[in-house]
């Protein structure tokens, strides 16, 4: 798959219903950082998961907006790429990110403040390891362009 180099942030979200509409939930941590700003417009790309097809087709179910999202399984799969700010620096220095549900995602060689392009290497329940594939810059410089 081709990503354009336009692309502003990369989050996975739940697709709600809700009255005669469907909802994406932007995670707060992409407007505190910058990437999004809530008084914009976007356009935006909808990917399925492999693991799950099920979830990429709307739902027959009249009551969706009832069902809750399955949180006991890590919201990043093995693979997958991302673009993830490093928020703070772990005990042995390397760089966490944080992504939904405040899941730890391990970047080694990052500092804080930087915003990078990682591929999820091993994905632990309540951990996830991953290496840079493209260091895009600081949340600092990203935020006031």
């Amino acid at each position: 798959m081709d990503i354009s180099e336009e692309l502003t942030c990369l989050f996975t979200a739940e697709v709600e219903e809700h009255d005669q509409s469907y909802v994406l939930e932007v995670p707060k941590q992409e407007v505190d950082v910058g990437y999004v700003d809530p008084a914009e417009d976007y356009q935006i790309a909808l990917v399925g998961t492999a693991e799950n097809p099920s979830q990429s087709a709307p739902s027959q179910s009249s009551d969706t907006h009832d069902q809750q999202p399955e949180t006991d399984q890590p919201p990043v799969s093995k693979g997958e790429n991302r673009v993830v700010e490093i928020s703070e620096l772990g005990d042995q220095g390397d760089g966490l990110a944080r992504v939904e549900r405040g899941f730890v995602v391990i970047v080694p060689e990052t500092k804080k403040g930087q915003r990078v392009r990682i591929k999820i290497e091993t994905v632990r329940e309540t951990v996830a390891f991953a290496h840079v594939l493209e260091h895009l810059g600081s949340a600092d410089s990203m935020a006031s362009n």
